[in-house]
């Protein structure tokens, strides 16, 4: 039987670029601290803060019939799915939040990273930054969220903790990034359910 890291070596390079997740990692802790600059509120639910329409990408053209919903009430984004990954192929659910009006690229060297308000309650989350600096789809990719039941908290992620899944680990160049993607994603079937406040970078 094949390993994880094996499967994900073999994965074609056609597969959508927002696929994978945090599957190898161990989980985040959170620490809370000040705000900085915001990438979504979630204060409309038809477009993201970009003004680019909300999206959920799927791994539907990798064989799998993963599915979710995305409910946004009061500036507050409800996140609910199950994977249902395609024959021996991780299964995943994607929002993209795309950071620029046109897709362009945006310089984020002056941060340190993705802070965001979350609670997972089901499954694995992971936070991946897609950049136009990586041309065979593997993005940098946080470790999982922690999941817990106290509610909503603020999680902080360094951009230089993220890795690439399968590739020689390289520095995630900061000044190609074009959107930070929320990803659930897994080998086995299985319920995941997120929810989100804010998102932005400190």
């Amino acid at each position: 039987m094949k390993s994880i890291t094996d499967l994900l070596t073999s994965l074609p390079t056609l597969i959508h670029p927002l696929l994978l997740g945090g599957l190898l990692l161990a989980p985040l802790q959170a620490r809370a601290d000040s705000q900085g600059p915001l990438v979504d509120d979630f204060s409309d639910d038809a477009q993201m803060t970009s003004g680019i329409p909300r999206m959920i990408i799927t791994d539907k053209d990798a064989g799998g019939s993963s599915v979710a919903t995305q409910t946004i009430t009061d500036g507050t984004t409800n996140v609910t799915g199950n994977l249902k990954p395609g024959r021996g192929m991780p299964g995943f659910v994607s929002l993209p939040l795309v950071l620029a009006p046109d897709s362009s690229p945006r310089d984020l060297s002056t941060y340190e990273g993705v802070r965001l308000v979350v609670h997972v309650e089901r499954g694995n989350l992971s936070v991946q930054v897609s950049s136009t600096d990586v041309t065979n789809f593997d993005y940098h990719t946080s470790q999982p969220i922690t999941r817990d039941s106290d509610g909503l908290k603020e999680v902080r992620i360094p951009f230089a903790a993220m890795k690439r899944m399968w590739s020689e680990q390289t520095a995630l160049n900061l000044s190609t990034v074009t959107s930070i993607n929320l990803v659930s994603a897994g080998m086995a079937p299985g319920a995941f359910a997120y929810t989100i406040d804010e998102i932005g970078f400190y």
